[in-house]
């Protein structure tokens, strides 16, 4: 998956959009892109290449803990609270449905109170 696929898959959900809060123009492999909820500008996923295309994706804590442990390409989030964040790894053991099913969490947690 490249990492425009990856940010267009991200944009499928409700509400979402892309951003890019460190940088002013979004190219170069270095940049970060927020994918937001526009309802309440929380960030659901940070897409960024780093060693290979990466994905910081917010987690519940346990979930987060046995992910980490069933998947070596997801790892404590880089930048990112640990105990909450994950990274994962977009060229490592990590099946695609387990990575839009984790890309769903996060969208899901993000949301706001009373909009899961």
């Amino acid at each position: 998956m490249t990492r425009r696929e990856l940010i267009d898959y991200c944009l499928t959900y409700p509400d979402a959009y892309e951003d890019y809060p460190f940088d002013q123009v979004p190219t170069g492999s270095t940049i970060w892109t927020a994918l937001r909820h526009t309802s309440n500008r929380r960030t659901f996923a940070f897409v960024y290449e780093r060693d290979g295309l990466r994905v910081n994706l917010k987690c519940e804590p346990l979930r987060a803990d046995f992910l980490r442990q069933a998947y070596r390409g997801v790892e404590p989030a880089y930048h990112m609270n640990k105990e909450h964040w994950n990274t994962v790894v977009l060229d490592a053991d990590v099946p695609e449905e387990e990575l839009f099913a984790m890309i769903e969490h996060s969208y899901r947690l993000t949301l706001g109170k009373g909009r899961a």
